[in-house]
């Protein structure tokens, strides 16, 4: 099958590497010039992925939007992009968080912005690729381009260690990549051909089935890659040093999107492709995914550096999503794909206004503020909201989809009730060095002299931090109160996927 015209998937897709390519060869577009093409480009593109939201039909499962043509015929490869109910969400919070880091680095990148603008454009639209890609040659291609730019923009904008951050983020992803590529090339040599859908329909057929040894390799080699990028403890070292080093927008889109890139792989491939071996796996996968819940908010209130606080709330916070995902059903899935947009909202306001924080005083350190809600009061209640969602408090955004998760836990078919009891002691903990946090950063006396001086956000002053924060509060409070139009969309999707799973759970009870 071959689509003609161009669907409005592929030009979401492309839309941001045009700009780069602005940027690069016109004469015209100066560094000044440069974050003005990005910020654009990128608004650009939320609009038109804003016109795919409300396009889409909720009562389709398949994909929509599809644009399919043919690149390898002898290997069956393609191109092929398209958005279920999915995927979809996961575009419009790439979409979403994009303006927000350009914005964001309008006053804090002086250097080198045209290179700095290029490899921004040049990330959305390879995580974009991750999302719509419908054929595994293509999904790995733009898994892979991912690389590129998140390593230059921490090796060349980002702190004193940015060289060892940046190897090291690239090495443990490199590393997964290369396990999963071999399942790539043994799953299409098994299926004779890369096409997602239909190696997933000939799944849920029984046309492809595999010997027992052989489903868990090659659901190990997929889960493992992912594993590494969301991280799941113990693979998780890389993550706080490329978040301490990266620039602050860097470390916005990473946490805001490129973790997801990992969650998002669990659900597209290792639960249609190998259903057996994921319920054979999920105890053991919710384990971890328990103890990296506990592991990282406890590491987190130990922390002294805020930056690095936030980075290891997200080991913490992601393990709810793997929690929710290997629970094997419907509430549980839901539940994780909802979380990692509200990850992304939450956790990206955080390190925004770290960032913010870092430009005042150029310091990291927990012990260097105190009395901030005094100085900066409208700034300081803004991160009280933002803090709170990231806690999980009803009414906000991150507490629809923790509990949602739990729920889903609560009922799975193949965890024990103890997964629910340890992650609910997760989200205590949570309120733990959140609240921890907040006393020592906000509260109490000013006893800093640099911190008297400090000058409160504004329209007047930098206009581009309340540009990029305000976004995030509306959404804090969107979701938080209406969740219901996140759940329909997705409805669909989900279910095609976990109806075959309890039927494989139920079949090898």
């Amino acid at each position: 099958m071959e689509t003609t015209g161009v669907s409005l998937t592929t030009i979401v897709l492309f839309a941001p590497l045009i700009g780069m390519l602005i940027i690069i060869f016109s004469g015209r577009v100066n560094d000044e010039r440069s974050k003005w093409v990005a910020l654009i480009t990128s608004l650009v593109t939320f609009v038109l992925s804003v016109l795919m939201l409300f396009a889409f039909d909720r009562d389709v499962s398949g994909l929509q939007m599809e644009h399919i043509a043919k690149w390898i015929p002898s290997n069956d490869i393609s191109y092929h992009v398209g958005v279920d109910g999915i995927s979809i969400w996961l575009v419009m919070l790439t979409t979403f968080i994009m303006p927000i880091a350009i914005v964001s680095s309008f006053s804090a990148i002086k250097e080198r912005m045209r290179l700095y603008y290029a490899f921004m454009l040049l990330l959305e639209t390879a995580m974009l690729g991750v999302f719509v890609a419908q054929d595994l040659f293509l999904f790995y291609i733009f898994w892979e381009l991912t690389l590129v730019p998140m390593y230059f923009l921490i090796g060349i904008w980002g702190a004193e260690e940015r060289i060892y951050a940046a190897v090291k983020f690239f090495l443990y992803t490199m590393a997964g990549s290369i396990l999963m590529l071999i399942a790539i090339l043994w799953l299409g040599s098994e299926a004779g051909t890369f096409n997602v859908p239909t190696i997933a329909q000939m799944v849920r057929d029984g046309e492809l089935t595999f010997s027992t040894d052989t489903g868990r390799l090659l659901f190990l080699g997929f889960f493992i890659a992912f594993a590494i990028k969301v991280p799941i403890w113990p693979l998780h070292s890389w993550l706080p040093d490329a978040h301490v080093q990266a620039p602050t927008a860097g470390s916005v889109i990473l946490a805001g999107v490129l973790l997801k890139l990992g969650t998002y792989g669990l659900v597209r491939f290792n639960l249609p492709f190998f259903p057996e071996a994921a319920a054979d796996f999920a105890p053991w996968i919710a384990a971890l995914a328990v103890i990296g819940i506990i592991y990282g908010a406890w590491v987190s209130y130990a922390q002294t550096d805020v930056k690095k606080l936030v980075a290891y709330s997200s080991v913490s916070h992601l393990g709810f999503v793997v929690l929710g995902i290997f629970a094997l059903n419907t509430v549980g899935v839901q539940g994780a794909i909802l979380q990692m947009v509200n990850h992304g909202i939450s956790t990206g306001g955080l390190f925004l206004l770290v960032g913010m924080l870092y430009e005042r005083r150029h310091t990291k350190s927990i012990a260097a503020y105190g009395g901030i809600w005094k100085v900066m009061p409208v700034f300081s209640g803004i991160a009280l909201v933002i803090a709170l969602s990231s806690m999980g408090l009803p009414g906000l955004n991150g507490f629809v989809g923790e509990f949602t998760i739990l729920l889903g836990s609560a009922s799975s078919e193949v965890l024990s009730l103890w997964f629910t009891v340890f992650g609910a002691l997760g989200v205590i903990l949570a309120a733990v060095y959140i609240l921890f946090m907040y006393n020592k950063v906000f509260m109490g006396p000013v006893d800093k002299p640099e911190n008297e001086e400090l000058e409160d956000i504004s329209w007047a002053g930098n206009w581009t931090e309340l540009a990029a924060l305000i976004p995030i509060l509306i959404m804090v409070f969107v979701i938080g109160l209406y969740p219901r139009p996140f759940f329909e969309l997705m409805d669909a999707s989900v279910g095609e996927i976990t109806q075959f799973l309890d039927a494989t759970v139920v079949a090898n009870r």
